[in-house]
């Protein structure tokens, strides 16, 4: 995908030992029933459409499109879900164009992190009111706290995902590593910076095969480093007193990691090209053992092309190698615990310049749970190989046959009990400075020593120097 959760779609876990919100209704029986105290099949109501923005969510998602609405006027006989598609190319184009006109669509599915800026201009709905217990008792309570901002409740999420690495299990093997204890028990950096310098193969003064690659180009630009950063004892910009944690000396220290793996040869020297695309490819085609961001749906695209290899109809990734897909934690640094960055994604509501009617809000409701619970919401994510975040969901896909490597699944949830928490509290202003910060200085200033052009010093100066100008000299951490 383009951000963090579209690779999901594009290449295309997770039952959270967390407590939900509250009892589901003994009526979700996985079939997107309406939950009680909505209107169900049969009632008379006013007619009513609601509309929705969706992106290619999963490989199969879009072509299900006609059965999802006539399914959902089924339920709600008097309501129309009418459903635009997106590539994920324009998805982000299409919505602000219609959010800056004043007529966004009533459901649009963007990550989590997106909610902030739609809240600044005013164009969210807050559901708070009018989703109902039956709907938010559903959801496990993690995911659910990604929707928030301040005290509202903007949508619901479709599922909670671990960025993780990916290995090729045969490399690994031949490497000696013990992945199987990785997955269980994580790894420090010192270890993970040992284990890559076995998986590299020379051919000579030619690396045929790297030890790790990391996409940092183009829209995953900025990914390798805030994962590596959030096991490094700081799981997010903000400190829970509000204060820019980028100024941490910690933050050096993971710069100058990010240096040392290319300088040890374990990483192409010539990393700051390689994007989504590109790192995935080297994946499939045996030029690394380990590759990162890794998501569940990885497994998944690396099956398919084993099965075409298999069947030797030129249908595979051209000069691929079979190759069994190992989720592997991102490892922790300086002795701080694991903090595994999640994408949450989901169903975000919104409205237009107009207050909408209660009526409508409550339709518009109804649409975004029907489409992130129930038969729904268990295709969509066992099409990911992602887990599921609803009590629905789950009885629904318990009939559903998906075959993931146990292992795998056992990882992710190990990932999953180290989630970093979601931060409803940061205020928007803040935020928004935060993000403008990153892409004005930290991204550039990423690539330029992923390239060798600059120190990991003279950037951390570059970002600190930036922090205190855009947050003051008591807004930031100092050490």
């Amino acid at each position: 995908m383009k951000r963090n959760s579209r690779v999901l779609a594009s290449v295309l876990a997770l039952s959270l030992s967390v407590t939900t919100l509250a009892a589901c209704s003994s009526n979700n029986n996985g079939n997107n029933s309406a939950p009680s105290g909505t209107s169900s099949a049969g009632t008379s109501e006013a007619k009513d459409t609601i509309t929705a923005l969706l992106p290619p969510v999963s490989p199969t998602y879009q072509d299900n499109f006609e059965q999802m609405a006539k399914d959902f006027n089924a339920l709600y006989p008097n309501l129309t879900l009418k459903i635009e598609p997106a590539s994920w190319e324009d998805m982000t184009q299409k919505l602000d164009t219609q959010v800056n006109a004043g007529s966004p669509p009533d459901i649009a599915f963007i990550g989590s992190e997106g909610i902030s800026k739609y809240v600044q201009q005013g164009m969210v709905m807050d559901i708070t009111d009018a989703a109902t217990p039956e709907m938010i008792g559903d959801f496990d309570a993690a995911p659910l706290e990604y929707m928030k901002n301040g005290n509202g409740i903007y949508g619901f999420p479709a599922y909670m995902e671990a960025h993780a690495l990916g290995g090729n299990k045969a490399f690994l093997e031949q490497a000696g590593i013990d992945y199987k204890d990785v997955q269980k028990n994580g790894w420090t950096y010192d270890q993970f910076r040992e284990a890559i310098k076995k998986g590299v193969v020379k051919d000579g003064s030619k690396t045929s095969r790297y030890g790790f690659v990391f996409a940092t180009a183009g829209v995953a630009s900025k990914d390798y480093l805030n994962i590596l950063v959030k096991n490094a004892g700081m799981p997010s910009p903000f400190t829970t007193d509000l204060k820019y944690a980028y100024t941490s000396n910690n933050y050096l220290e993971v710069l100058k990691d990010v240096r040392q793996l290319i300088d040890d040869g374990s990483m192409p020297k010539e990393l700051s090209s390689v994007d989504a695309g590109k790192r995935w490819n080297m994946f499939l085609t045996g030029q690394t053992m380990i590759t990162g961001k890794g998501l569940a749906t990885f497994e998944n695209s690396a099956n398919k092309n084993n099965a075409k290899i298999e069947a030797n109809d030129g249908s595979a990734v051209q000069g691929s190698i079979k190759a069994e897909y190992i989720v592997l934690p991102v490892p922790s640094f300086l002795g701080k615990d694991p903090v595994t960055t999640v994408a949450v994604d989901g169903y975000v509501t919104f409205r237009g310049k107009k207050e909408p009617t209660a009526e409508h809000k409550a339709n518009v409701v109804k649409a975004a749970y029907y489409l992130a619970s129930g038969k729904v919401a268990a295709t969509t994510n066992n099409d990911l190989f992602v887990a599921h975040i609803t009590k629905t969901g789950k009885e629904a896909a318990a009939s559903m046959i998906v075959n993931r490597n146990p292992d795998n699944v056992a990882a992710v949830q190990v990932m999953l009990s180290h989630a970093a928490p979601a931060r409803p509290d940061i205020p928007v202003e803040l935020g928004a400075k935060a993000i403008k910060l990153e892409d004005e200085v930290i991204i550039p200033k990423l690539q330029a020593l992923i390239a060798g052009e600059i120190t990991p010093q003279a950037m951390y100066d570059a970002v600190k120097k930036a922090a205190i100008s855009t947050f003051g000299e008591d807004g930031v951490v100092k050490e």
